[in-house]
């Protein structure tokens, strides 16, 4: 996937996240969509750096990197978004473009990715982002509301309830 993408789906990532956090479509929820917005879009754009030094796809491209961002804010209290921005740019690198990205970098340098995947420069880049992106909110919407829902009632049949 190219920056904009990457941008776009950011974009739309936080503004759908914005929503499902916060439905009532007033200034709350404006709030939590710059509130996330922010530090996704930074996140999102992060692991491209690696083109201007180490090996594109890989050097920042892989687990450990996400491990990282996902211990920063309880390390040193805050960017508690960016590793959204990271896992999204993942997710549409591994989804979304042909080549995919060595996620157990440096101890292995495959690459992997989904046979769904489109070329950066193809036309249909932008309706794969849009797809990914689509497909990343539905699994938000379902870990926010339905899988509570699920331990909730799988609880109640354990207990006879």
């Amino acid at each position: 996937m190219n920056k904009k993408g990457h941008v776009l789906n950011a974009v739309l990532l936080s503004i759908g996240l914005g929503y499902l956090l916060e439905p009532t479509g007033d200034l709350e929820t404006f709030r939590t969509i710059v509130m996330i917005g922010v530090p996704v879009s930074l996140g999102a754009l992060f692991p491209d750096v690696d083109t201007a030094f180490g090996k594109h796809r890989k050097t920042l491209h892989n687990l450990p990197i996400l491990a990282a961002f996902v211990a920063f804010p309880y390390v040193f209290g805050n960017l508690e978004y960016v590793w959204i921005g990271v896992l999204t740019h993942y997710v549409l690198d591994v989804a979304g473009s042909k080549r995919g990205i060595a996620l157990f970098y440096p101890v292995w340098k495959k690459e992997f990715g989904l046979p769904i995947g489109v070329a950066v420069s193809s036309k249909r880049a932008d309706l794969m982002m849009a797809f990914v992106t689509v497909a990343e909110l539905v699994l938000v919407a379902l870990i926010v509301f339905e899988i509570p829902q699920w331990g909730f009632e799988m609880g109640r049949k354990t207990l006879g309830i």
